[in-house]
């Protein structure tokens, strides 16, 4: 289904075409008309399918432009994900000049207080810790609320969050549109529909088959530190002929693109920070194939729909398995096979664990090349490189200059003088910083349902405590609920 049809204004289509999508997901397609008509909904979909379009533009929609209120709410589990789903309805906003803001822990909560006076969003995207906390410190008004968007609900009932959720719905009108999206659809999910909730409607978008098996899947373990030289060597190694690097912040991608500039590659990165001129020049240059190696992160490279792409890298590890399988979904097309690595970090081995329960498939531990191997992988392809020059060269109108030059110097000394022109410095002649990202928050062994369990060691994560918290208790001590005596009605919506 086009999004034209889905009812949604022209400024909001105008975002859609400029972020380059025609065609509605099935979760889009099913849940926008609903929230438009003013329904609760209850989504079930996997990650990676545009669940955030699927609230967002509707919400979008919905605002009062003029009123300087909050308006909307949007619960996010994890920092990531908060910040992820701010960006997107920043860019699919732009048109409208909608203000949304995100505030999550383990970031100063002075500077978010001031943003939040200063410059009042109507939609306001946090992790439940941080905006009870902003609650409590009476730095946020919730009078004029009329969405509240409970976003991968399951995370949130895993990690312990049903207190603060229930503290931040009460701070909310009664009379409000309430939205709950999840990857799964347990029980407490459906009860936190009947109190929360009015008359919901269910969509269940049924997973589809995951097809990786035209991927070769490596990965490769390694500190943070040491990924990108041992990413340039297996370049250098593989020699891909389009490649695809994902990144997980926008500052992972700055980084990435220039230093692999700066080594002599090809490259040149997108996220949501960039105009859209300058990210339909990258993207036409990349499917041109003017450009060897495009840096993403994942919101830049959705809908992506680029053939030739034979190797794909991730520089970090997603959180969410599904993005994994998005990601090498870049590769491995029409018939072609494809290859992917992933660099993990020690700390994130369990991730990786996930992702092979998820695809049904191992992935294969690969060895980082030595120097000695890149240095030989760019002389090969340098010299496949020379046998194209010369058989696109007229070498006929340049034979006195070489001639002149066969006489000056050693045949063998012109030839390695030439390929070393031909071949990139080596690695550690062109140092590349680099920043560390902070880890990712351990995963409790033994749960490797979507999204996992993330109770942390508190001794490893330093980052964002408040929001990833656990009091210690069971899920099923905190997660009492209140006897609602009138039952609301579902209607289950499927589509496959």
């Amino acid at each position: 289904m086009k999004f034209g049809e889905l009812g949604l204004d022209k400024s909001l289509l105008k975002a859609v075409q400029r972020s380059g999508f025609e065609e509605a997901t099935p979760i889009q397609a099913e849940t926008i008309p609903l929230v438009l008509a003013g329904h609760d909904v209850i989504g079930q979909a996997q990650t990676g399918t545009g669940k955030t379009a699927a609230f967002g533009l509707p919400v979008l929609q919905h605002l009062d432009l003029e009123l300087r209120q909050i308006q909307a709410v949007i619960i996010s589990p994890t920092r990531e994900l908060a910040i992820q789903t701010q960006e997107e309805l920043f860019g699919l906003g732009k048109e409208k000049r909608a203000k949304v803001q995100v505030v999550y822990g383990g970031a100063d909560i002075n500077r978010q207080i001031r943003q939040l006076k200063h410059n009042t969003p109507q939609v306001l995207v946090g992790t439940p810790g941080r905006l009870l906390d902003h609650i409590k410190r009476g730095t946020v008004d919730f009078s004029n609320v009329k969405n509240l968007i409970l976003d991968e609900a399951d995370e949130m009932l895993d990690m312990g969050f049903l207190d603060d959720i229930e503290s931040i719905i009460a701070a909310t009108p009664s009379q409000r549109q309430t939205l709950l999206f999840s990857a799964t659809m347990p029980k407490e999910i459906l009860r936190i529909g009947e109190k929360f909730m009015t008359e919901p409607k269910i969509v269940k978008i049924k997973a589809k088959e995951l097809t990786t098996d035209l991927v070769d899947q490596y990965f490769i373990k390694t500190r943070d530190n040491e990924k990108f030289d041992i990413m340039t060597r297996l370049i250098d190694v593989q020699t891909p002929d389009l490649t695809i690097v994902f990144g997980r912040t926008k500052r992972r991608v700055d980084e990435l693109s220039r230093g692999l500039e700066a080594r002599g590659y090809n490259a040149a990165g997108i996220h949501g920070d960039l105009t859209q001129q300058r990210r339909m020049n990258v993207l036409k240059k990349f499917k041109n194939g003017d450009l060897d190696i495009l840096v993403a992160t994942d919101v830049a490279a959705r809908g992506l729909d680029i053939s030739g792409v034979t190797h794909v890298y991730n520089y970090d590890i997603p959180q969410d398995p599904e993005s994994y399988v998005h990601r090498i979904g870049r590769t491995g097309r029409a018939g072609n096979h494809g290859t992917s690595v992933t660099f993990v970090t020690p700390f994130e081995m369990d991730y990786l664990r996930v992702i092979e329960k998820l695809t049904k498939k191992r992935m294969e531990p690969l060895k980082p090349p030595t120097e000695e191997q890149a240095f030989h992988g760019q002389v090969a392809s340098a010299l496949d490189d020379i046998k194209d020059l010369i058989d696109d060269t007229d070498t006929k109108k340049y034979e006195a200059q070489a001639q002149d030059l066969l006489e000056k110097y050693d045949a063998i000394d012109v030839v390695a003088a030439f390929l070393n022109n031909m071949t990139r410095k080596d690695a550690y002649d062109v140092p590349v910083k680099i920043t560390p990202e902070r880890p990712l928050p351990r995963r409790k062994k033994g749960n490797n349902r979507r999204g996992g369990n993330r109770k942390f060691n508190h001794r490893n994560d330093r980052y964002n405590r408040r929001d990833r918290r656990d009091n210690g208790r069971s899920f099923k001590k905190n997660n009492k609920f209140k006897s609602n005596k009138q039952k609301n009605r579902f209607t289950i919506r499927t589509k496959d």
